[in-house]
């Protein structure tokens, strides 16, 4: 991952850390609660600077790709042969959250692909994760997602070793173990070519990353 992208992912971290000293303060009835992450944190997700490009049109280019994704899942699923078990591969930041345009913790969802999401888990779709955050905040972006109605069959994030290797190996190697798992890929979904270069899915569906402005 690129600097300006990996800064952004422990800003993501760093985030969801000072969400959990809230957390732990608090009983655990609580927990349940949305987080407000301290605005320390918010700031050193947005000191990193949001895109150029206004929020309303990162949404209306954001469900351009959305309802492409949706009639290819919609029209995929009945071709399907007797047996299969379909699975969509979702990224998180900017794809599945709008992480650099409301920075927080919990983040809100992304609406469009929100209901992509659910639509495909409503037609007996799996739906996994495949994150370049690390996988010791795996806990926290499983809540973080479930909390704003994403179903979550699958979350996989990055080891210690796995910083070490490109964020593409890395995805492409995590889908082709979800395909060993016995899943067929219909659509993978992210705002960066490194989610979807490498193959094992059916198709992609590129959302806008502005050349690089959203992580």
């Amino acid at each position: 991952m690129a600097g300006r992208s990996g800064m952004r992912h422990l800003a993501v971290a760093a985030v969801v850390g000072g969400a959990l000293a809230g957390v732990a303060a608090q009983p655990a009835a609580a927990v349940a609660r949305p987080v407000q992450a301290p605005v320390s944190a918010q700031a050193s997700v947005q000191s990193l600077g949001k895109p150029d490009v206004p929020y309303a049109t990162w949404l209306k280019d954001v469900q351009v790709v959305a309802d492409a994704a949706s009639a290819h899942v919609k029209a995929r699923v009945p071709q399907l042969p007797a047996g299969t078990r379909p699975a969509i591969v979702l990224d998180i930041d900017n794809s599945s959250l709008e992480t650099d345009y409301t920075p927080g913790y919990p983040t809100h969802a992304i609406a469009a692909i929100l209901d992509v999401a659910r639509a495909a888990h409503d037609r007996g779709v799996k739906v996994f994760f495949v994150t370049a955050r690390p996988d010791f905040i795996d806990c926290f972006t499983r809540y973080n997602l479930t909390h704003v109605g994403y179903p979550v069959d699958g979350l996989y994030g990055r080891s210690l070793v796995d910083l070490f290797q490109e964020t593409s190996a890395f995805k492409t190697a995590k889908r082709q173990e979800i395909e060993q798992n016995g899943y067929t890929i219909i659509a993978n979904i992210g705002n960066n070519t490194t989610d979807l270069v490498g193959g094992h899915a059916e198709k992609t569906f590129k959302l806008p990353d502005y050349d690089g402005q959203l992580s």
